[in-house]
């Protein structure tokens, strides 16, 4: 078995697309997921799975996309590559808070940055299958638009940093 980190891209953001994180951990556990946990109400799912990937991806959006009646983003990583995002951090000497990962599914593409659009004093930086963001004057007040935010789901560093250190122990 191994474990997992699930990702869910418009969970309770906003007051739109909610899911009650009990109900969230009863389909992961309906799926056949193993020592399943949540951390905090915006779709962050730690498990244990000893099957492949993109079965534990699929399982998992058929049984969103039942519950939510429209298909929800899930982007899944391990645990070691949840430890590499954080220590690839670009930006790890800016407050965590102001530091966000857009996690996709595929690698980032190569024109992300020449394209933003409203960008101000935000920092941008290519990862794998991520982009880095810092936002020095808060994200609430960044206009920033990247087209790739349409294919991903965000965190702060701080609950990267929690979820590696949930999946690790």
């Amino acid at each position: 078995m191994r474990t997992l980190i699930a990702l869910l891209r418009a969970v309770n953001v906003g007051g739109t697309g909610k899911l009650p994180m009990a109900e969230l951990r009863t389909m992961a556990e309906a799926a056949g997921l193993a020592d399943v946990r949540t951390y905090i109400q915006s779709g962050n799912l730690v498990f244990s799975t000893s099957d492949e990937l993109p079965a534990v991806t699929a399982a998992l959006v058929k049984r969103l996309q039942d519950h939510a009646g429209k298909p929800v983003g899930v982007v899944v990583r391990t645990a070691g590559e949840m430890r590499q995002v954080l220590d690839a951090n670009p930006f790890a000497h800016a407050d965590p808070r102001k530091v966000a990962v857009l996690f996709l599914d595929t690698s980032p593409p190569t024109d992300a940055v020449a394209t933003a659009r409203g960008q101000a004093d935000e920092e941008i930086a290519l990862g794998r299958r991520e982009i880095f963001i810092h936002y020095p004057s808060g994200m609430g007040q960044s206009k920033l638009k990247l087209a790739a935010m349409s294919h991903g789901t965000m965190r702060n560093m701080n609950t990267v940093a929690r979820l590696a250190e949930l999946a690790a122990g």
